[in-house]
């Protein structure tokens, strides 16, 4: 009988999660396993229009997690309201909240960003997960959560920044097959990627009147990194999915952590695959 693993993916805001584990994500949970995804803050600056309140952004982006959780099948989206975009801190109250969150699920993997990231938020919300790696381990701190069974593996998602030191890539999963899924899960962003992405990028788009494959190519622009990622990590495609891997063009690449679990980057790579 297969076993069922579980997989949390801790990012800092609404969408994050889609971006950079959203093709795995519908893999893993299309074989039957289950994937948790977390945005550590409301959401509530996430766009130009400064006639939009906080509240009524956040509550708009809050309904494109469930509308995307529904497209993709994963257990849960969850969001803390609490936390404000821009001002997430790696501070004790939310370490507890990310050591309950951990403790509670109970996952096999736990993922989330670098630390070496151009946002404050994604830094924040890597500090948290790792101080959060050992201290899930420890039974008198936040004792109502029970410590898991067995401590989770830990890793990163795929970036492109080489200060201090370029991304490792040590899993891959390729996701050409499921791509146009992926991009079904980001249209629920619509907030993100067709209005303060591409207003950031000086484009204008219309996305309630665009056809699906106008939007797509709206979308794809925020998915070129995973060209990049299948294209540095070749060798890698080529070690574990042989002849096949030579034409993979997208591919979403994580980095092992040590800090939880250890095993080796092998078998993180096998942990990472449906």
């Amino acid at each position: 009988m297969k076993q069922v693993r579980r997989y949390l993916m801790i990012g800092a805001h609404p969408d994050d999660a889609d971006i950079r584990f959203g093709g795995t994500a519908l893999k893993l949970t299309r074989a039957g396993h289950v994937v948790k995804f977390v945005s550590m803050c409301s959401g509530d600056c996430g766009h130009f229009d400064m006639n939009i309140s906080h509240e009524a952004l956040a509550e708009r982006r809050y309904n494109e997690t469930q509308a995307s959780r529904a497209v993709s099948g994963i257990s849960e989206y969850q969001v803390f309201h609490e936390n404000h975009d821009c001002e997430l801190e790696p501070n004790l109250e939310n370490r507890k909240k990310v050591i309950r969150l951990i403790r509670n699920f109970r996952p096999d993997v736990v993922l989330t960003h670098r630390l070496c990231d151009y946002h404050a938020d994604h830094r924040a919300a890597a500090q948290l997960v790792l101080d959060a790696a050992y201290l899930t381990q420890v039974p008198k701190f936040c004792p109502d959560a029970p410590i898991p069974e067995q401590n989770p593996a830990y890793g990163y998602t795929w970036d492109a920044f080489d200060d201090p030191r370029p991304f490792r890539t040590d899993a891959l999963v390729p996701i050409d097959d499921v791509l146009d899924d992926k991009c079904r899960m980001m249209d629920c962003h619509s907030s993100q990627f067709y209005e303060w992405l591409a207003w950031e990028k000086h484009i204008t788009f219309d996305h309630a009147k665009a056809p699906w494959e106008e939007k797509k190519k709206i979308l794809l622009l925020s998915l070129t990194r995973f060209i990049q990622a299948a294209d540095r990590g070749r060798d890698r495609l080529i070690r574990f999915f042989g002849e096949a891997g030579k034409t993979v063009k997208y591919a979403e690449a994580f980095e092992y952590c040590p800090y939880g679990r250890k095993i080796s980057a092998d078998e993180f790579h096998a942990l990472m695959q449906p």
